[in-house]
């Protein structure tokens, strides 16, 4: 387990008031307050838009659903899908770690609370999943770009980030020396500020989370060789959800 700028988002505020076991909701959107009623069971989290540093929308979730349940701490992975939950509006709480359901009794793990036979393990798959509730706003391009870097960052990027030992021991990174694979990713970078054509996506919350661990576990290591990554990567580590995942000092010593 691998343990500013502020980004433009609208906002929904929801109140809730409890009445006869019936949660009323009361939604502020732009000045007009919207009422309406749902089942007790169901629950309700902050919605939003987010847009990216063109002002295009990313995704907006407007629907009620019960939420994903994310067994994990802030010393493991489970914060990159923190991450995007928030970035995407979905609905997420943490889950109590004595009864965490994960086969091998690691962290992350994560259910779904609209679909009981719903059990996920391994960070990348447990974006994916996350991905998949708000993936039909995307074109099939776009979700096969998204899923693609998903895949190659617990893939091919993992294994640079941090170099481990046969028992699986972190003892150092890949980035302290030089990588073709990064020296890649740097000239995609060049002359775009997010991977993926149309804005921020999940594919930045996999890249980004285990670029920006490594400074974190490896303080005053020296990127330089890589500009475009390092720009990438304060760009990413400056989003609001970000640090609400993260945790704002995490947020303030990167981007410091």
């Amino acid at each position: 387990h691998r343990s500013s700028i502020i980004d433009h988002r609208s906002s929904i505020s929801i109140m809730k008031i409890q009445a006869a076991g019936i949660t009323s909701i009361l939604l502020n959107l732009l000045g007009t307050t919207i009422a309406f009623t749902v089942n007790n069971s169901f629950t309700t989290t902050k919605l939003r838009e987010s847009h990216n540093n063109n002002g295009q929308s990313w995704k907006t979730t407007t629907s009620l659903t019960m939420a994903l349940t994310l067994y994990g701490s802030q010393g493991s992975r489970s914060p990159l899908v923190n991450w995007g939950a928030y970035e995407a509006g979905v609905p997420i709480e943490m889950g109590d770690l004595t009864k965490n359901p994960h086969p091998f009794g690691q962290i992350p793990c994560l259910t779904d609370g609209d679909d009981s036979d719903v059990l996920v393990f391994e960070s990348g798959a447990i974006l994916q999943y996350v991905y998949s509730k708000v993936s039909s706003d995307d074109s099939m391009s776009r979700q096969a770009a998204i899923t693609s870097w998903i895949s190659w960052a617990n893939a091919s990027l993992d294994p640079i980030c941090f170099l481990e030992t046969p028992q699986g021991k972190v003892y150092d990174t890949g980035l302290k020396q030089p990588n073709k694979r990064i020296d890649t990713l740097d000239k995609i970078l060049a002359d775009k500020e997010y991977l993926v054509d149309g804005g921020f996506s999940f594919a930045d919350v996999a890249v980004a989370s285990y670029l920006l661990y490594v400074p974190q576990f490896f303080q005053g290591i020296d990127l330089s060789r890589w500009p475009n990554v390092v720009k990438y990567m304060k760009r990413c580590a400056e989003r609001d959800a970000y640090g609400e995942a993260f945790g704002s000092n995490v947020q303030q010593y990167l981007v410091a």
